[in-house]
Parts: structure tokens; C-alpha cells; sequence
């Protein structure tokens, strides 16, 4: 086995040995989906992403103390963006799956944006010069929106919505605007003796009295860090039942559907929440802050606030809780998201389009939770920190993301192939 084989298989016993011996099959079916093509990969394994980062691949470009202690999404790839309503009631198109989110770098973020765009774009047999366009385009349209935001304060920080996208985007939203909640609640639900409750189906199941009890006390907790009144009605539960984590990212961890009455008895109003256990995020190994470590109750605790702090006006059911003395997250089913699908996306123009929409987003994301926000993790002015550092060196910054997504692009193709030998050559203990 080679010395990059080595460290790869390493790095991934690490993240995810404990878990496979929990659950082997639930990793077998996840790495069955990492070993699809390299874009899979790099979904499966921000693990070994940050773990180059700090080694191989380490570079303090345009960092300096405080741009490494930013409000960072985490896994901020090309497929973590989609719809959401926001509190407003107004259909967002922005980042989306908060999990990974901690504090650190904020090139971190962008740097894993730009090799998934280098992945995507060789999928799409796009020549080098094109993915440097993309790429090129993304990390200037984030430049000119932080610097508008530093200039204008937080009133300059807009969202993308109906009213300010066009072409794909645009599409996206008015797909997701077609969505209703009784739609959803037809597929996920049964109407059974006047009411609804939950529709049994392959990775769902019915819970026991006791778990059943837990997690209504789980929930009674949870309702105290919601940031404002809801409803007494909304928190009638009809129903609660098992989920088995399906994506990549929740292999082996078992999940709650709960089913509530909504703000009227009209049964087209319920509510679908989630309960998930939350996870360590890969990041976290790699930043040694202990001020950044200990501001939290625990993972459910960051996974939400740092998404109340990363997204503007964020679902109003987001909260935390503790099941069995695990962190879990809570949020709202939404009726409303539509993930922009890639594959439905070729054309040159409408991808550069894209690229300028996503770099204002991430743009937004980072200036939101700073020291205009409701937190106090990071206490200073994102955007100025960044644009200091920058300091006016466009074609630098850009550049450097251009040449990492290269560089690391076709590392992780040639990742992705070692990792598909290990795996079906059976040398991934435990699976």
C-alpha cells in the first residue's frame, strides 16, 4: 500500500472507526456512495480534506489572526445550496446543511467550494481554462460582495430570492415555490381514524413507549431555545417515529420524525420536525481553540446556533436538545427546498451565472455572523477583517483559489481511486 493509500485509510479510521463498528452496514452503504465518482468522494470526506489542509496542502495566504477565527460553514461544496423559507416567509435560495459549521479559516470554506467546483466541472468534460473561469468568477463576485458589505454595514447584506435572481436560480425557486405542505405531508403521512400520523416505509418505523417517552421529554427541552413564542397548538405531537440516517453524512445515526399539529386543528397546517443526533464536526480536529470548543453545550447546540449565526432569518422550529445525554438537532421538515441539481446545468453562461450568484451568497454567509449579529464568538467585523487582508489583492486571492482547485481537484480524483481499491479489495476494517 502506498504512503498516500496509507494515510487516507488512516485519516478515515480515525473519523468514522468508532461509528463503523456501531453500525458496519450503514458505512458499507455509505462508502458504496463515496466510491460513485470523485465528487461522492469529496462529499464522504471533508475528514481528509482538512487533514491536507493542515499538512500537504497548508497555506496561510491571506489569513492572519482573526480571518482564522471566522464563522465558516464547514463543507461548503457546490451541492450544499438550495432552498429554505425564511421567518419573513420569503423563499431563499442560499447555503444549506449547516453540520459541518464551526469556526476557523475562512478560506477553508471557500477553498472547498472551489475543488468541488473543479470536480463538477471535469465531470462536465469542461477544459482547465473553463473551471478557472468558474472558479475565477465565484471568488470575485464574493470579493465585490464583501467589499459592498463593508462599505454599506449590514443593511447592504441582501438575500437571493424570486425578486433579485434570474435563469437557473430563479427556476430553482419557483420549483420550490410550486411545493405545498399538504403535498408533502400526503407522502410522508396517513389519514387513520380522523388524523394523521406517520406513513411507515423503508427507514422509518414505529418507537416503543419508552423511546417514545424520551423523546417527547427531549422535545419539552428543546421548545426553551427557541428564540421566540410559537403557537400552543403547534406543539400538540401526534406522532413520533424512528428515521435511519440515509445520507452520506448520517451513516449509522438514528434519527426522529415527530409529528405536530399545526397553528390551526385544519390538517393541512401540520408540522414534520426532525431530531437528529448531531456529530463532531471534521473541522474541529483541526482547530486547537479551546474558547471556541467550550461555547458549546454540545454538538446540537453548535450545529444550530451556528446556523442561526451563518443564515439570516433562519427557520424559526431550529433549536437543540438532549436525547440520552447526546446532543441532537431540531428542525423543521421543510415543504419548500429544492437543492439546485448540477446535472441539469451545462451551458458556460448559465454556469458562470451561477458561480456570481453563489459567491454573493457565501459572501453573505460569512458577513452575517460577526459582531453585528446575536453572538459573541467572533466579536469583530467579518467582512472588514477579510478585505483587510485581502488587501486590494484581487488577482493574488483569486488566483490562489484557482490554482488550489486545480491542484486539489486532481487530488482528490486520484484519492477517490485508491479509496475504491481499499474498499472493494476489502482493506477498510470493518466494513
Amino acid at each position: 500500500m502506498g504512503t498516500r493509500a496509507s494515510h487516507l485509510l488512516d485519516v478515515l479510521m480515525t473519523e468514522f472507526g468508532e461509528s463503523i463498528k456501531r453500525d458496519p452496514a450503514a458505512f458499507r452503504r455509505k462508502f458504496r456512495k463515496m466510491a460513485a465518482s470523485p465528487f461522492a468522494f469529496y462529499r464522504g470526506s471533508a475528514c481528509l480534506f482538512y487533514a491536507d489542509l493542515t499538512e500537504g496542502f497548508a497555506d496561510q495566504s491571506y489569513l492572519d489572526e482573526p480571518t482564522s477565527r471566522v464563522w465558516i460553514h464547514g463543507d461548503l461544496h457546490a451541492e450544499n445550496f438550495g432552498t429554505y423559507m425564511n421567518a419573513s416567509g420569503v423563499l431563499v435560495f442560499n447555503v444549506n446543511d449547516f453540520d459541518e459549521a464551526y469556526v476557523g479559516p475562512y478560506v477553508w470554506d471557500l477553498k472547498r467550494f472551489a475543488a468541488s467546483v473543479a470536480l463538477i466541472g471535469y465531470a462536465k468534460a469542461l477544459s482547465d481554462d473553463a473551471i478557472s473561469g468558474l472558479v475565477g468568477d465565484f471568488a470575485s463576485a464574493y470579493l465585490t460582495e464583501l467589499s459592498g458589505i463593508a462599505r454599506g454595514g449590514d443593511d447592504a447584506i441582501g438575500s437571493l430570492t424570486l425578486d433579485t435572481t434570474s435563469g437557473v436560480l430563479h427556476r430553482v425557486l419557483q420549483t420550490a415555490r410550486l411545493s405545498t405542505r399538504v403535498a408533502m405531508l400526503d407522502v410522508e403521512t396517513v389519514i387513520d381514524d380522523y388524523d394523521r400520523r406517520f406513513a411507515f416505509m423503508d427507514g422509518r418505523e414505529p418507537v416503543g413507549a419508552a423511546t417514545r417517552e424520551a423523546v417527547l421529554a427531549a422535545f419539552e427541552d428543546y421548545l426553551t431555545t427557541l428564540p421566540t413564542e410559537t403557537n400552543p397548538v403547534e406543539h400538540v405531537i401526534k406522532d413520533v417515529a424512528l428515521r435511519k440516517g440515509v445520507g452520506i453524512g448520517s451513516a449509522g445515526l438514528p434519527s426522529y420524525n415527530l409529528l405536530l399539529e399545526g397553528r390551526s386543528q385544519a390538517l393541512e397546517n401540520d408540522v414534520i420536525l426532525y431530531m437528529k443526533q448531531a456529530q463532531v464536526p471534521a473541522v474541529a480536529r483541526h482547530i486547537p481553540d479551546e474558547k471556541v470548543a467550550r461555547y458549546f453545550h454540545h454538538q446540537g447546540h453548535r450545529t444550530a446556533e451556528s446556523q442561526r449565526a451563518l443564515q439570516a432569518y433562519a427557520d424559526p422550529w431550529l433549536g437543540y436538545t438532549t436525547l440520552d445525554g447526546v446532543g441532537q438537532l431540531v428542525a423543521e421538515v421543510s415543504p419548500y427546498s429544492a437543492d439546485l441539481d448540477w446535472d441539469d446545468v451545462n451551458e458556460p453562461a448559465e454556469l458562470r451565472s451561477i458561480m456570481r450568484d453563489l459567491g454573493r451568497a457565501v459572501a453573505r454567509m460569512h458577513s452575517v455572523a460577526d459582531d453585528e449579529s446575536s453572538h459573541d464568538l467572533v466579536s469583530f467585523s467579518t467582512e472588514e477583517s477579510i478585505m483587510r487582508v485581502v488587501n486590494g489583492d484581487r488577482p493574488g486571492f483569486i488566483r490562489m483559489l484557482v490554482d488550489f482547485a486545480h491542484r486539489y481537484g486532481a487530488q482528490a480524483r486520484e484519492d477517490h481511486q485508491r479509496f475504491v481499491d481499499l474498499f472493494r479489495n476489502g482493506r477498510l476494517p470493518g466494513v
